[in-house]
């Protein structure tokens, strides 16, 4: 009896996975909003039933995908972090983290159209910025246990306030990320803009 349901619970894993790999390829291709529960269910070879034995809506299919996404990009950042011990060597830090940091456009195109879909819908939009609260402090919380907060600027007011000058930089990075498709340069101008605002400000981004 136990061997049939980790039978089960093994394919039902493996089934929501299949449904967030073939929903994220239709939403990159088509947008979130233009995406039916059936297009989906088509592209991963699956019935509705299978949707809806995993998920109750698109939108918490969506959520599913973010979290993914939330908690690689957490890590990555904790991670590149963490490699610095008790200290916070920031350059060698930044160098770190963005080399590592996700910086995809289809994921980008998908989150863009999703955030549209949110701002329309206060429900949505106050379970995303959950999931967005979550994402900072994750990051928050390794920077906290790596003991870098008494090492950071003043004015952003600890590791809190660093976790959302973290975010904050992503998202603006990424925003010209989508219009440009330059990874390099994405790269690049994150680099500088953690090492500002992670130090005295000194280390002013180059515009160019």
């Amino acid at each position: 009896m136990e061997q049939t349901a980790g039978r089960v619970t093994r394919r039902r894993v493996r089934t929501r996975a299949n449904l967030l790999d073939a929903a994220f390829a239709v939403f990159a291709a088509k947008g979130f909003g233009r995406v039916s529960i059936e297009e989906v269910c088509e592209a991963a070879g699956y019935s509705r039933g299978a949707f809806y034995s995993n998920f109750a809506t698109l939108d918490e299919l969506f959520f599913a995908l973010y979290q993914q996404r939330a908690d690689l990009i957490a890590a990555q950042v904790a991670d590149a972090l963490a490699q610095d011990g008790p200290g916070l060597d920031v350059p060698a830090s930044v160098d770190r983290v963005t080399e590592v940091l996700l910086l995809d456009v289809d994921w980008l195109l998908v989150k863009t159209d999703f955030l549209v879909h949110a701002a329309r819908d206060p429900a949505v939009a106050e379970t995303l910025l959950d999931h967005r609260a979550r994402l900072r402090q994750a990051v928050a919380d390794r920077l906290s246990r790596t003991r870098v907060p008494t090492e950071l600027p003043a004015v952003l007011g600890g590791a809190d306030g660093a976790a959302h000058a973290v975010v904050a930089a992503y998202d603006g990075v990424t925003t010209r990320l989508l219009l440009d498709k330059d990874v390099d340069g994405a790269r690049a101008w994150l680099k500088q803009l953690l090492t500002a605002v992670l130090t005295d400000g000194s280390g002013t981004p180059d515009e160019s």
